[in-house]
């Protein structure tokens, strides 16, 4: 392959299998699951005690979900994740759960959840005894979380859940264990990045920032830009391909602009530039047909043409003969001496005497007997006759061919040729003017950082919001010097769209410039950024699992509400609902029917 040639691998994701839960799910004590609940993937898997907790979550599937065509008649059941195999065709079905990060719909939520508890060996039939560590956004609205409490414990009545949020787990998971530690941490994710920080193990919610912009709107800008610049290939530009451009051909720039300068150079670019090769076919090098199969097409055609002209004969045959019989009627009237119907039939036939009628029955009777012979004779000798022209019969209807069959005697105008049938012009391939293969090619310049570099510049977008940098400098500024220097010594990044090469120099590019003069920081970022979540929540679930403190059972959610949170290391801060206290209504009540009283004994005494 030449230089720079990138093959398409369209991957295409292999239906799960149905695990077995395994003895270890059924122990003395139930297991916990472990569900990362994604807007892009749900990950889930058992949180297993023990020496080795177990490899990576045993589930990955993305969070879509696809109705089948029969629906309500009888048809396929809804498809979810994994077994919708390519996603492209099914684009205009897929449906999620989610509306950016947060989960809104309940029906889609329970899709994905009885797809993870088929395939993990859970029967969800009568219920799911085993607890629960459910990841959500930051920030959870209340609604949210009051929604999917209540469809694990009212649909699946599992006997308790802990929920966390996901870039916190994977905060701890990277750090010592049991250590109280503050920074900053930037999760992006697939449709959103956040920045939280960090204070003495706590989160600061008052403090988070979001930026809505993820790897959903960097894919759909890289799909955009490529579209523009290769119109002949929109259909071929799709989301799934643009996903992967970003994953394996893409990177921050460290510096944008003197990275633009560089891609002016030719030889920078040519060095550089990702060729993407779309498939083509190479049928459309010119006429490939072997000799067979060119003189199988002409039999074919050939074929066409004399069933064709069979059905002309016919058609020409039947109306020659209505004309005579026509012409045989009135012949009968003279012969039967009804001279009045006689005369009024050869003026409507437009003739002036008995021997042009006579003249006019000869050459009819003898072009439909020759019209006769020659159906015969195609039949016997299956040969392709060329339909004679019509008699010579001025002022009779004309027999004029319709524009249809006149079109279609020109497409076989070919077949005629005087050339001798025996002889065979040699097969020549038309050689094309330029590399098919080279015309199915996408080539990934500049786009390669312009595309990553949104979550940094949303004016390239025109999202009027502020770029990684900015938010970062706006939340260190609400701190004093002190919380500050200590923010910036951990500076952790999280989450799939921070896997690009170069992400970790801009971060300390980025804080070069914004910290003073010779001060410390420091930047680091996640071993697994996408599965490090998970492998925080199951570390998290086998620390705490014997503590009470941190899970919801079933009755505090039926005491408290669906809304309800127990705060941890790696949970959101609980605000709950406040409610206008009755007290305050009864008084209000009271002092209004006082008002009321004195009004009506003041309109007394003065009546």
């Amino acid at each position: 392959m030449a230089a720079n040639v990138f093959q398409f691998r369209d991957a295409r994701a292999a239906p799960d299998p149905v695990l077995e839960a395994g003895p270890v799910a059924y122990g003395p004590l139930p297991v916990p699951l472990v569900l990362d609940n994604g807007s892009f993937q749900v990950r889930a898997g058992w949180a297993c005690p023990g020496q080795d907790p177990g490899p990576e979550p045993r589930l990955q599937f993305r969070a879509v979900c696809a109705r089948g065509r029969g629906g309500a008649r009888g048809g396929a059941g809804p498809q979810v994740g994994n077994a919708l195999g390519s996603l492209e065709p099914l684009r205009w079905m897929l449906r999620s759960p989610f509306d950016r990060n947060v989960p809104v719909n309940l029906e889609l939520q329970e899709l994905l959840l009885d797809y993870s508890f088929q395939h993990l060996g859970v029967s969800s039939q009568g219920c799911v005894d085993h607890p629960i560590v459910f990841t959500e956004a930051v920030c959870n609205p209340l609604y949210s979380r009051q929604m999917m409490s209540e469809l694990l414990f009212e649909c699946y009545r599992i006997p308790k859940v802990a929920y966390g949020i996901d870039s916190l787990f994977s905060f701890y998971h990277n750090k010592p264990r049991n250590s109280m530690c503050s920074g900053l941490i930037i999760s992006s994710g697939y449709q959103c990045t956040h920045i939280l920080p960090i204070l003495e193990g706590r989160l600061d919610a008052k403090n988070c920032k979001r930026i809505n912009l993820g790897g959903s709107q960097t894919a759909g800008y890289l799909q955009r830009l490529l579209q523009l610049k290769y119109p002949g290939h929109l259909a071929a530009i799709t989301l799934s391909r643009m996903e992967e451009i970003l994953h394996e051909h893409s990177y921050i720039a460290e510096d944008y602009v003197e990275e633009l300068h560089k891609w002016r150079c030719p030889d920078y670019y040519e060095n550089n530039v990702h060729k993407m090769q779309l498939p083509f076919s190479n049928k459309l090098l010119g006429s490939t047909l072997t000799s067979e199969e060119k003189q199988e097409r002409r039999q074919q055609q050939l074929r066409r043409l004399q069933e064709l002209n069979a059905r002309r004969r016919e058609e020409k045959l039947q109306l020659d003969q209505e004309r005579l019989d026509r012409l045989l009627y009135v012949q009968e009237l003279l012969e039967d001496g009804q001279m009045d119907q006689f005369h009024k039939a050869l003026i409507e036939l437009n003739m002036d005497s008995p021997e042009e009628l006579q003249s006019y029955i000869q050459k009819l009777s003898a072009a439909v007997e020759q019209a006769k012979q020659k159906i015969l004779q195609a039949e016997v000798n299956l040969e392709v006759d060329v339909v004679d022209s019509k008699p010579e019969t001025p002022d009779l209807e004309q027999l004029e061919p319709s524009l249809e069959d006149v079109e279609s005697m020109n497409d076989f105008d070919p077949l005629f040729s005087e050339e001798t049938p025996g002889v065979e012009k040699p097969v020549t391939t038309v050689q094309p003017v330029f590399n098919l293969a080279a015309y199915h090619q996408l080539f990934v310049g500049t786009e390669r950082i312009r595309a990553p570099e949104i979550i940094f510049q949303p004016s390239l977008i025109g999202e009027e919001q502020a770029g990684i940098a900015e938010t970062l400098q706006y939340i260190l500024d609400r701190y004093t010097k002190d919380i500050q220097e200590m923010l910036v010594q951990n500076v952790f990044l999280t989450g799939g769209n921070t896997m690009y090469p170069g992400m970790k120099a801009r971060m300390e590019k980025e804080l070069l410039e914004m910290r003073p003069f010779q001060s410390s920081f420091q930047v680091q970022l996640a071993s697994n950024p996408v599965l490090d979540a998970w492998y925080g929540a199951r570390d998290w679930a086998l620390d705490h699992l014997d503590d009470n403190e941190v899970w919801i059972t079933r009755k505090e959610y039926e005491e408290k509400g669906g809304e309800y949170l127990k705060e941890h290391c790696a949970s959101n801060i609980y605000v709950p609902i406040r409610l206008p206290k009755q007290a305050s209504r009864s008084s209000d009540a009271q002092a209004s029917s006082k008002g009321s009283a004195a009004g009506g004994g003041g309109a007394g005494e003065q009546a």
